[in-house]
């Protein structure tokens, strides 16, 4: 089976995204990758709506993307897509393909009205990173409400870049950590409060890394008493800076419902013991209390970090089990293993 996996990527994250989703081809699953990125901006279409303006107005670069992806598949004789991270295909040209096509969804119920539930009738197959949604409905529920033709669980993964697979458990934990506490990742505003609570109880001993900018710095240095200026980090950095940590936090836009990104595998992977919001729903990738822990507020997470760097055998033994757990189960080869045998049972039917 002949698979295009189409995303969109920039820098050094496209590299590795392009390298080792080819590398992660399996017997029964060819994965051809396809950055779509380069035709025009994201942002140009980041809601239906607007990709619709788009299709509409035949943008020439949606005209020139459309092109070559509809020539990447007949060269490639592909038998199904695979569509990632901010979809630019319109519905009227998908309706077009004469390929299996499916929509891979992981922003959850922040994105969901954006660009996931308006494509649902164009593609044959949803899958979503985490059954996390809502306090009403979890993902399948609304997925199937929303008129899903095929919908199924698909987490996200670790990629090799994002830690060093040359090394083995013994190398990553006989490492001197330096760094008590790490958080790297998207300075949004409801992740504010308690990212201030854990930089103010800590100073210096967390590192704290993400793209916000001056104005989103300006207020959260404003709004919560000075915590600290928030630095962006390449990605290139990221593993350079886990390997030096002991415990890495885990913050979602909207907790427990968008739990389930890429930092939930990156963090175990490179020997840093795991304490995340998710409650409920971390259940679906580790084993809450012995491979990661949870926390309910900003005052019980500055609590379980405290008490972790108190007792350090115990943060061990977390850390460890939670990288296991990680190459035993959340690696990229793991995931197309499972995505070889999600769409072999779903064309078959």
């Amino acid at each position: 089976m002949r698979v295009v996996y189409s995303f969109n990527k920039r820098g050094y994250e496209a590299e590795y995204w392009q390298r080792e989703i080819a590398a992660a081809s399996t017997p029964d699953l060819e994965l051809v990758p396809f950055n779509h990125d380069p035709y025009l901006d994201p942002s140009l279409y980041l809601r239906a709506q607007l990709l619709d303006n788009l299709y509409y107005a035949r943008h020439p670069g949606l005209m020139a993307l459309y092109r070559d992806f509809r020539a990447l598949l007949d060269e490639v004789r592909a038998d199904a897509i695979v569509v990632d991270a901010c979809p630019p295909y319109h519905p009227e040209l998908l309706r077009l393909l004469d390929v299996y096509k499916v929509l891979r969804i992981a922003d959850g119920p922040m994105a969901a009205y954006d660009r996931d539930f308006a494509y649902l009738h164009a593609y044959d197959h949803i899958l979503y990173h985490s059954t996390a949604y809502s306090r009403d409905l979890e993902m399948p529920e609304k997925l199937a409400y929303c008129g899903a033709k095929r919908h199924d669980l698909w987490p996200l993964w670790l990629f090799d870049a994002m830690h060093v697979p040359a090394a083995d458990e013994a190398t990553v934990f006989a490492k001197e950590r330096d760094i008590d506490v790490v958080f790297v990742g998207g300075l949004f505003v409801n992740k504010m409060p308690l990212l201030a609570a854990v930089k103010r109880a800590f100073g210096r001993r967390m590192r704290l890394h993400g793209l916000g900018g001056w104005k989103k710095n300006l207020y959260f240095n404003t709004r919560f008493g000075l915590p600290g200026w928030v630095t962006p980090l390449p990605a290139d950095r990221y593993v350079p800076l886990y390997s030096r940590a002991k415990i890495g936090i885990n913050v979602h836009n909207r907790g427990k419902y968008t739990v389930g990104g890429f930092r939930l595998f990156e963090l175990p992977a490179n020997g840093v013991m795991q304490i995340s919001d998710g409650d409920e729903y971390l259940a679906t990738f580790f084993e809450p209390g012995r491979e990661i822990v949870g926390y309910e507020s900003a005052d019980d997470l500055v609590d379980r970090i405290r008490y972790y760097l108190e007792h350090e055998q115990e943060r061990l033994a977390i850390a460890r089990a939670g990288y296991a757990r990680v190459m035993a189960e959340h690696r990229l080869s793991h995931r197309m293993t499972q995505l070889a045998g999600l769409l072999k049972g779903a064309m078959a039917a």
